[in-house]
């Protein structure tokens, strides 16, 4: 295996301002030919946008716009260029293109980088539901030439009895799954010891829990990608970092504003993605981050970020999924009978727990517990409190769990 997936990884700075100034007027006449998209950027001439300075000129594109588009627009709200083999959806709900061809998604660049190529056999854990992300890893594991075994979710005893019949060397999730499938294997006495790569995302992944993969012989390392964007950052071996994919250009902005923040600086994602089929032009993602100085030691040479830093809102991922304050909006709309809700994430045996208080009296906890499912996707811990009784910070979603 080549040490680079290709040249592209390793050009110099006046190489890669050059190829900008090629790619982003094009990309940007490309997306005035959708209607959405040249509705959202108004007169811009397309020629003129040859840089960061003259892209951060334009306006912010949020999923509030996508999602107000689609529904005046079904079904893609006049985003997408061309006619889409794939259709996913994400909470909101929105509504998300993708295909079949080769790395579409681009994670192959993230998978090779983590040295899972040719006569891997990789686990794929993510779901195949709904959301692209299943997709999204098959797609880059064909791109290095790995053998996929499309596990989805759930199923745990299958997953590891089929991880050691199989002999499969690799795993692709959310980053703590893999520890439900090892310690069922333990359980269950099989030798899982041929699997010595994890790929995660779709969560944090705590030091805790990396470590313990470790230990355990396997190098567990992960990306950052959104369903809209596809890949847009991943850690190399020098574990320095998140390295910017070459697929799209990612600036660091003042939260709620277009403004670039200074270098270091916390600020939201905010990406331009060179995907012709779906040219989202600096689309926030509501993540926030921070550029770091220098080149990766591992010889790739484009910009880095710190990795997933928390959220510009109060949204939280918790086991895998996005819990917004909308969705605590829509669960205590269903019970006149609770006056305040508030959604405190942590982390219990390497696993997220959700807890869900509440201030009521007389509260049926059975109805509750559905209604959390379904408004929140997720269970969670139900705790009744008196009125008055939770803080009054402002906060909906408390997410208590450390990242350093």
């Amino acid at each position: 295996m080549s040490e680079y997936f290709d040249d592209l990884e390793t050009r110099s700075a006046d190489q890669r301002a050059a190829a900008m100034a090629t790619a982003l007027p094009r990309q940007i006449a490309n997306a005035m030919t959708a209607s959405g998209m040249a509705a959202h950027l108004g007169d811009v001439d397309a020629a003129s946008i040859t840089d960061r300075a003259a892209l951060a000129e334009l306006p912010i594109l949020r999923k509030s716009d996508l999602g107000a588009a689609q529904k005046a627009n079904a079904p893609f709200g006049g985003f997408t260029t061309r006619a889409t083999r794939q259709v996913f959806q994400s909470p909101g709900p929105i509504y998300e293109i993708g295909d079949t061809a080769n790395d579409w998604w681009r994670m192959g660049r993230f998978l090779h980088a983590s040295g899972i190529g040719t006569g891997d056999i990789v686990q794929n854990c993510f779901s195949y539901h709904l959301t692209p992300a299943g997709l999204m890893f098959e797609n880059g594991a064909a791109a290095v030439g790995a053998t996929v075994f499309p596990a989805g979710t759930g199923q745990t005893e299958l997953q590891a009895q089929a991880a050691a019949d199989l002999g499969v060397t690799a795993y692709a999730g959310t980053p703590d799954y893999l520890k439900v499938i090892l310690d069922k294997g333990a359980e269950m006495g099989l030798d899982l010891s041929r699997i010595t790569r994890a790929v995660v995302g779709g969560g944090a992944l705590f030091p805790s829990l990396r470590q313990e993969y470790a230990d355990r012989g396997i190098n567990c390392v992960q990306c950052y990608a959104t369903a809209d964007l596809g890949n847009v950052a991943y850690e190399s071996p020098a574990m320095e970092g998140m390295i910017v994919d070459e697929g799209v250009i990612v600036e660091i902005v003042t939260p709620g504003t277009g403004t670039p923040v200074a270098e270091g600086e916390i600020g939201e994602i905010v990406v331009t993605t060179l995907n012709p089929d779906y040219p989202l032009i600096r689309f926030a993602t509501g993540d926030l981050s921070a550029v770091m100085t220098g080149t990766s030691p591992c010889g790739r040479t484009n910009m880095r970020i710190k990795g997933w830093m928390g959220r510009a809102d109060q949204t939280a991922k918790i086991k895998g999924m996005f819990v917004r304050p909308e969705q605590v909006a829509a669960f205590v709309d269903r019970h006149p009978e609770i006056l305040k809700a508030r959604i405190i994430a942590t982390r219990s045996g390497e696993q997220d727990t959700m807890t869900v208080q509440i201030e009521a009296e007389g509260i049926d906890q059975d109805a509750v517990a559905a209604s959390v499912q379904a408004t929140l996707k997720l269970r969670g811990n139900i705790e009744v409190h008196t009125p008055g009784s939770l803080p009054k910070d402002g906060k909906v979603i408390d997410d208590q769990r450390s990242y350093e």
